[in-house]
This record gives C-alpha cells, structure tokens and sequence, in this order.
C-alpha cells in the first residue's frame, strides 16, 4: 500500500522469501531533489554520530514489541528546526522497513532530513534525504542556509521520460533522471528553484543568494 512519509510518496513491496516462506515489506521511493526533500523535511541538520543502540518503542497491535535504532548525534548545524539542538535520531531497525544504517564508529559528517520528534529527537527513514556532507556540492551546501528556503513556495516536477512539461509558471522541470540517468545530476547539484518578483520559478544556478535582477526577469 502507497504511503506518505514528509511529502514524499513511498510503496512497500511485499517480497516473498522462498526458503522460509514469509512475506517481509522492502521500502520503495520516489526519488526527489535536494530542494524538494529540503523544503518537505521538519528538520534538516549537519551532524556525527556519536553512538547507536536498539530500543524499544511500544506494541505492535499484536502485543509484539516495536524496535527502533536509535542514534547519539552531535549536531554541527541546524539548517531548519526547533530551537534546541538535535540530539537523538530514531530510524527503523532495517532497510526492509526504511530504516536508515549511519556510521556510528567512523568520523563521518551528515547531512540529515526527517520528521522532528519531542526533547530534541528526529525520526528519518529511507525517504528522507541522508547524504554524507563531504558528498554535498558546495552550491548544495551554501543552498541550505539560504537558496533551497527562497523556493519552498514553487514546485519541482520530476521528469522521468519525454514527453514532459510544467503546467503551471510555480513549477519547475526537473530532467536529471532522463537527461543524465541520475538523481544527482547537474540540476540537483547546482541549482535550486527560486520564486521570481512576478511569483513565477525558475532554475537558478550559483553560490550566491539570486540577484535582484533574476528575481525581477520576465523570462525565465
């Protein structure tokens, strides 16, 4: 069954294991830009982490108890959150269920997106965009602080095959995946969609915050 997970459709499989024959769920999602994922998360922080252990968090509704991993980050940025700093990060405990697996014992910086939870807790999962910071453009990373929040207001349509087109002036195309092959092509590693002066969006490429000029163009 289609499910949500911040905005970000998702569909889990039902795989059949010959062997034992049981039914186990793989997590499937669409792929979106880093904007799109920026602007769909509660949260979105640059941190390590520090420690990692399983721990319960309830009953399923057959009494069978819920396991979660929860993760100790030390958080280095917050981009877009609450006030206090993120200190715990909970996924499921497998990638069959969305779970995400972080390097807890390596000196590994990421950057993470999720759901925010309560007392300075997130909740990510497989849908959620997770990069390693190193991994980042340094138009990605200059885009968090400032770029991916000015296009919140527009929408990144995905192009996976011709023919395609936006059908509104809010939206912008986004063809890496039928261009390029890729989810991180050269529209998700150097430009963002930024809403203009007329409340139209077009792709912008550059570190700098758009100029005055750009956001007052006509054309896109």
């Amino acid at each position: 069954m289609p499910f949500t997970v911040n905005g970000v459709l998702c569909t889990l499989l039902p795989l059949l294991l010959w062997r034992t024959e049981e039914v186990v769920e793989a997590c499937s999602c669409a792929p979106v830009h880093p904007q799109q994922a920026f602007c769909n998360a509660d949260v979105v922080i640059r941190a390590k982490v520090v420690g990692e252990r399983e721990v319960d968090s309830g009953n399923d509704i057959y009494g069978n108890p819920i396991k979660r991993i929860q993760y100790e980050v030390k958080q280095i940025k917050m981009f877009k959150g609450p006030p206090q700093n993120i200190e715990t990060v909970y996924t499921a405990p497998t990638s069959a269920v969305c779970g995400v697996t972080l390097d807890a014992i390596g000196k590994e910086e990421y950057l993470i997106s999720g759901k925010a939870g309560s007392s300075g807790s997130m909740h990510v999962t497989l849908c959620d965009y997770i990069m390693l910071w190193d991994s980042l453009s340094s138009t990605q990373k200059k885009s968090l602080s400032q770029r991916y929040q000015m296009g919140c207001d527009c929408k990144i349509v995905r192009c996976p095959f011709l023919p395609c087109e936006i059908s509104a002036p809010e939206e912008c195309l986004w063809t890496d995946l039928m261009m390029e092959k890729q989810v991180h092509g050269r529209q998700a590693n150097h430009y963002a969609c930024v809403k203009r002066a007329d409340g139209s969006c077009s792709w912008y490429r550059g570190v700098a915050p758009p100029k005055k000029e750009f956001l007052d163009a006509e054309d896109p």
